[in-house]
């Protein structure tokens, strides 16, 4: 039996262990808490989402409409717009300070420098007007079902004639130099900037290291102006490798790496996530079962899983914001987790105090549920997990990692059957369920349907967790039992 129990042992102490040094692993870790430290502005822009496409239009419309909704256009402009020049910055400084680097603020510099040089110099626009035309389609006007055909300028130019019942469906793109598009600086580039910002950065700062490529200016002169020498060289390598590098993918295959990150491994990454609920539930579950034995879940989801699932709702929050459907393969994300999954805190506990106030005879978990409610309305939910505790308390570990996953599944599955609204707001992870609801797939009767959702949640959540919790309370009488005849 003490081997068995060794055994165990060493197995938790071994996931412990490896999970420890995936969360620590200094790129991950970075990229990690460059997403909590611009978190924030997604959540505002959530807000401002929300309140220009459900509040405004309740009770304006027309021209008092659009103004009132610059607000909301101006917010996103500066939010998600920009999102992927922000996060390319962000992650520099945060790799920067995990690898104790003395220059951070360089590194902001880098990061954004070299993502703006990988992008292309020159993107497709929709001429401007008539007259800027580089070719013209023409449809039937009469025939639905007649082929349209496309005419370039020199040919019109050249007096061809366009024949009776056709008329100009569509304006030709021009290529438009020296402008960036919000494809690659706002949400559909945020790959990009995970990738160029981490390699950048480190390669930045290895360079940086090297001693023979400081300049030394000597005594007296003031940091700020000595840092900038002590990188100068540094810096001017990194960006020309970064020049080069996007210059033969142009000269040579026409192309640049924005494109090439988003349809080599953006695209299927995503697909990945999203081909089923089966490895954000795995990723859970792995990160629940560590946070049972006292280590924090993010260690796990937080590098593994939330980047990629906050990724994907900050895309339905700029499709949402354009009137644009949401396609299923972005059903799957942050806010899924947050809204459904993890109502209470990680484990659903919220649950587990409500079955404790009401069929609990045990005072002791009684006189925890009272401290915890407050957090736990809002979503923080440490005072349950070790105060209660779900630590090491094998009864209350089973629920704490199966709701959870049975959560992500089932309203993965509603959403993709059409019951469900897809989650197109970022709302605080903080915000009490049942509001939290509402807002997250964009209000109305979306909203009235999500909300009921989470009421059965709740509901099937102290189902599951009533029986357990009665099992650790015999527990807990059994040990208290056999301490007070040892003693």
């Amino acid at each position: 039996m003490a081997e068995d129990t060794a055994e165990k042992k060493s197995f938790l102490d071994s996931f412990a262990e490896v999970s420890a040094k995936v969360g620590n692993q200094v790129h991950l870790r970075s990229l990690r808490d460059a997403f909590a430290t611009v978190m924030p502005i997604y959540i505002l822009a959530g807000i401002a989402v929300l309140i220009n496409n459900v509040v405004f239009p309740l009770f304006l419309t027309g021209d008092a409409l659009a103004n009132a909704q610059y607000w909301g256009n101006a917010v996103t402009q500066g939010t998600l717009n920009v999102a992927t020049i922000v996060l390319a910055g962000i992650i520099g400084y945060c790799l920067a300070k995990n690898k104790r680097f003395e220059n951070a603020i360089a590194c902001v510099v880098i990061g954004i420098a070299a993502l703006c040089i990988m992008m292309p110099q020159s993107v497709n626009s929709a001429a401007a007007s008539i007259q800027d035309f580089t070719e013209l389609t023409y449809k039937s006007t009469t025939d639905k079902d007649a082929e349209p055909y496309t005419v370039t300028r020199e040919e019109v130019e050249s007096g061809l004639a366009i024949p009776d019942g056709y008329e100009i469906s569509s304006v030709g793109s021009n290529s438009v130099s020296n402008v960036f598009t919000k494809t690659y600086t706002g949400t559909n580039g945020l790959f990009g900037a995970i990738i160029i910002g981490l390699v950048a950065t480190t390669v930045f700062i290895k360079f940086s290291q090297n001693e023979k490529l400081r300049v030394n200016l000597g005594e007296g002169i003031p940091p700020a102006v000595a840092d900038s020498f002590n990188t100068m060289i540094p810096m001017l390598i990194t960006l020309a490798i970064f020049g080069l590098v996007a210059a033969l993918l142009h000269g040579i295959w026409a192309t640049d790496l924005m494109t090439l990150i988003n349809t080599c491994i953006a695209a299927p990454l995503k697909g990945f996530v999203n081909a089923g609920p089966w490895f954000v539930i795995l990723v859970y579950t792995l990160a629940n079962l560590l946070f049972c034995l006292g280590i924090h879940q993010s260690t796990i989801s937080g590098v593994l899983a939330e980047p990629i699932l906050t990724i994907l709702i900050t895309e339905n929050m700029a499709m949402f914001a354009a009137g644009e459907p949401i396609p299923a393969d972005h059903y799957m994300n942050m806010q899924i987790i947050n809204t459904f999954a993890l109502i209470g805190g990680s484990g659903c506990t919220l649950m587990l105090l409500a079955d404790t106030f009401l069929f609990s005879k045990n005072k002791a978990s009684k006189d925890i549920a009272k401290l915890a409610l407050l957090p736990g309305i809002f979503n923080i939910n440490e005072p349950v997990i070790y105060g209660y505790p779900i630590v090491y308390n094998l009864p209350l570990i089973i629920p704490f990692v199966l709701i959870p996953d049975l959560f992500i599944g089932l309203t993965y599955g509603l959403t993709c059957a059409g019951i469900l609204a897809p989650c197109v707001v970022m709302v605080p992870w903080t915000t009490p369920v049942f509001i939290s609801g509402f807002l997250a797939v964009g209000g109305g009767t979306a909203g009235v349907v999500a909300v009921i959702w989470q009421v059965i949640e709740f509901a099937l959540g102290m189902l599951i967790y009533l029986p357990f919790m009665k099992v650790s309370e015999r527990a807990q009488a059994k040990q208290a039992e056999l301490a007070n005849a040892e003693a």
